[in-house]
């Protein structure tokens, strides 16, 4: 038996800990990586097949504003060597206005994929997103239901675009 029991198993942790730390250096700058976006587009293409207007009028409206909110830091208009983020939103469902849930709550989703294009055009990467937002109908919304539709999809658009820095690994 030796005279310095945990020398080993220090020197064991000294080692591992320097020998990790450039991995964890690495990892860190690849977190957050200098990617500029100069341009947002929204398509609705697949979604105005689905379910049509004005519910895909209104993510057309209301996704740009959110996106470039959610992903200010990394927005650059103009810049020439900035990629496009094309935001394609497939599918949207409203739950029913008194749903299964708790006081009547349900759950509204939307569907969709962030694409990437570089500089010149090519597909960089493709990351689907799916939001989902609680509503709880109140009294004002049975005669204003067309307003309160618009203000499901507005939420739903801003959850969506609080996903897109998180998926996209910003």
């Amino acid at each position: 038996m030796s005279a310095f029991p945990l020398t080993r198993r220090a020197a064991l942790a000294a080692f591992g800990v320097v020998a990790l730390s450039p991995a964890v250096a690495v990892r860190s700058a690849l977190a957050q990586p200098n990617v500029r976006f100069r341009k947002i587009v929204v398509d609705v293409t697949p979604l105005r097949a689905s379910v049509g207007d004005p519910t895909a009028a209104w993510v057309q409206q209301a996704l740009p504003g959110a996106l470039a909110q959610s992903l200010g830091a990394y927005i650059a208009p103009g810049d020439p060597h900035g990629a496009t983020l094309i935001a394609r939103i497939d599918d949207l469902y409203l739950g029913p206005n008194f749903g299964p849930g708790f006081f009547g709550g349900s759950q509204d989703t939307i569907n969709g994929t962030l694409v990437i294009k570089g500089p010149r055009g090519g597909v960089a990467a493709e990351t689907p997103i799916r939001a989902i937002t609680s509503y709880h109908q109140t009294p004002v919304d049975q005669p204003l239901r067309v307003e309160s539709n618009y203000w499901r999809v507005v939420w739903l658009a801003q959850a969506f675009a609080g996903w897109a820095p998180r998926e996209l690994g910003l």
